[in-house]
């Protein structure tokens, strides 16, 4: 995408105004993305995005101009743009190029665009098949969509370093009807891996089945009552809580202005002992995962909050400056448009050692998320408000039928505090993330969890 050559005389005129650091991001991306609904496939999408971005550092100070010229003379215009909103008083010059780099630990059997089209579509018919077994089931969206992701990264400090990330995802939205009133199910699992993902990871059907069996139990479950009470979260996508209410909220975005609940407390406990958080990009072919994250650092295995003790935060490499401390392979990005920041990978509560069914039996009357939907939340003050998309009603520590309309309403410092059970078997599940650098692919994860009392918000 670019040599070594174009990319220091890019860098040079990106320091010319005495700027004291230049970086250079490139990026070249295929999408392809395949949907049916109702049976017929209504939309079969192929897009390129190519581009390039030049971001200058002089002291806390920070400039990014993009373009999608990305000859040698559309890249030092960039910088030329760049370089005129900066004023230092630095006279860096750009380090020679180091022939450092990473291992690839997310390896492809079979990338997505030598697949043809006919094959991809089959899953989407496998998939549609299921819904027939559903009378109630009146609509069905399927999609499949992968993505072919190349960048590339030179700064001035002599890193220059490729990347291939290549993501696959297949997604089933169910609509369920009485003729009165609908109700939804989805199932949209991924990977950072090509078109084996459907040898080793995603059954199409089993995904319908998923989705349809949670938008007709819902479609029958009597409202859910409000109050305060038990909740217990299940694993997987149950994830979502502690990503939006606590993860954003550990993110250098949000910690180095001051606007975080957890700012100034590393070493403090701000959880209960048995909670233990890791945000991880180094897990083999996982949906959050990366070689180097968007600023060039290796990825990490970042533990966030150890036994209810704050460890770490997410830095990346301008809040780095800002805070003092070291970046955390924490910098991404949605693409070249965007500059990148602090930003989640994947992020997950640790596998416990308390029995689930124990967890359940002992919590009285209460709620059992079995799965989430969206929600808010406001990373200075903590306070969040989640869907519950399938959420069942507890009396004397059993199970006695779904409830719909539940949402869970608090704090992010305050549910941490009151996790008291933790299960164990951790599981995932994959999502995309809205910041300032974009939307990012990431992967949310917990085990069975149980918060001693939480807000439930009913009809």
């Amino acid at each position: 995408m670019l040599t070594q050559k174009t990319a220091q005389l890019v860098l040079e005129k990106a320091l010319s105004t005495g700027g004291d650091f230049a970086e250079i991001f490139c990026e070249d991306r295929r999408n392809n993305n395949l949907s049916m609904r109702s049976g017929k496939i209504e939309a079969v999408a192929s897009n390129r995005l190519h581009g390039a971005g030049v971001r200058i550092y002089s002291g806390l100070e920070s400039v990014y101009v993009y373009t999608n010229d990305t000859s040698e003379a559309g890249l030092v215009a960039c910088a030329a743009k760049a370089a005129a909103a900066i004023r230092g008083g630095s006279a860096v010059k750009a380090a020679p190029f180091s022939a450092d780099g990473n291992p690839n630990a997310h390896i492809i059997m079979e990338m997505p665009s030598q697949v043809a089209g006919r094959r991809k579509a089959d899953k989407l018919r496998a998939a549609n098949a299921i819904l027939a077994g559903y009378p109630e089931v009146v609509q069905g969206i399927i999609s499949y969509l992968d993505s072919e992701q190349r960048v590339l990264i030179a700064n001035s400090e002599g890193m220059f370093k490729e990347d291939l990330r290549v993501y696959t995802r297949f997604m089933v939205n169910a609509v369920a009807s009485n003729g009165t009133e609908n109700q939804t199910g989805h199932c949209s699992p991924g990977a950072m891996q090509g078109f084996e993902l459907f040898d080793r990871t995603v059954d199409p059907e089993m995904c319908a089945h998923t989705a349809c069996r949670t938008a007709v139990t819902m479609l029958h479950a009597p409202v859910c009552p409000g109050g305060m009470m038990p909740v217990v979260i299940d694993n997987g996508f149950g994830g979502v809580i502690f990503h939006e209410a606590c993860g954003h909220s550990l993110e250098a975005t949000s910690v180095a202005p001051g606007n975080s609940e957890f700012a100034g407390k590393l070493g403090q406990q701000i959880a209960n002992p048995r909670v233990t958080a890791i945000d991880d990009g180094t897990i083999p072919n996982e949906w959050g995962s990366e070689n180097i994250d968007d600023e060039g650092n290796p990825t990490t295995k970042l533990v966030l909050i150890e036994n209810g003790i704050l460890k770490n935060y997410m830095i990346d490499r301008l809040n780095s400056r800002k805070m003092g401390m070291p970046v955390t392979g924490s910098g991404r990005r949605q693409g070249y448009m965007f500059a990148p920041t602090s930003r989640m990978r994947n992020t997950y509560i640790a596998a416990g050692q308390d029995s689930e069914a124990e967890m359940i039996a002992t919590m009285g009357d209460g709620l059992y998320c079995k799965s989430m939907g969206g929600g808010s939340v406001e990373p200075a003050t903590g306070k969040f408000n989640f869907a519950v998309e399938e959420g069942y009603l507890v009396k004397g520590g059993r199970i006695v039928h779904p409830v719909r309309g539940a949402s869970l309403i608090g704090r992010g410092s305050e549910i941490l505090m009151k996790i008291d059970r933790v299960g164990r078997n951790m599981q995932m599940a994959q999502g995309m993330c809205g910041s300032l650098s974009g939307s990012i692919p990431t992967n949310v994860g917990q085990p069975m969890i149980r918060v001693s009392s939480l807000t439930v918000g009913g009809k």
